[in-house]
């Protein structure tokens, strides 16, 4: 059975391999980044794990601004207590879990805490082929991005709260 969880400090190995599977050299976060994250917004960084195996994790801070911008990969800060732009930075599920409804368990629960937190909107980015995803969960796709992470195309995709 799918657990879902904060994140906790000793996931961090488990965590950077996975993102790994998932993205390119140039947009995985690296270990750095994530050792930021899980000390400074463990409060919006779940993972999902079965049997004491991480199967996924999503994450990302909350922002004052509408959209992404790609300081955030290596900039944040903590969240604030109430109110703001729930991000997603990262949406990653290990490929032996993948196809099993994982990365939609992890939505929901980002959702489902992001409107006790009163957040205005979930918001992030992604490539062409993911739209459709985030759309049958009720996000809308805003258009093509002014990130370049990692030099891909990326989406504004948002889902109002």
């Amino acid at each position: 059975m799918l657990k879902l969880r904060n994140v906790k400090i000793e996931d961090l190995s488990e965590l950077v391999s996975i993102v790994h599977l998932c993205f390119s050299k140039e947009e995985a976060a690296s270990r750095e980044a994530f050792e930021k994250r899980i000390h400074l917004i463990p409060d919006s960084f779940f993972v999902a794990e079965e049997n004491g195996v991480i199967a996924g994790l999503v994450n990302g801070p909350v922002i004052e601004e509408t959209y992404i911008t790609d300081d955030l990969f290596t900039n944040i800060k903590k969240n604030p207590p109430l109110g703001g732009h729930q991000t997603i930075l990262g949406l990653a599920v290990a490929p032996q879990f993948q196809n099993r409804g994982v990365a939609s368990e992890l939505l929901t629960h980002l959702e489902k805490e992001a409107r006790l937190y009163k957040r205005e909107t979930i918001t992030l980015t992604c490539k062409e082929e993911l739209i459709h995803f985030y759309e049958r969960h009720g996000y809308v796709n805003e258009g093509v991005s002014s990130s370049e992470h990692g030099g891909a195309i990326w989406y504004n995709i948002s889902k109002k709260l």
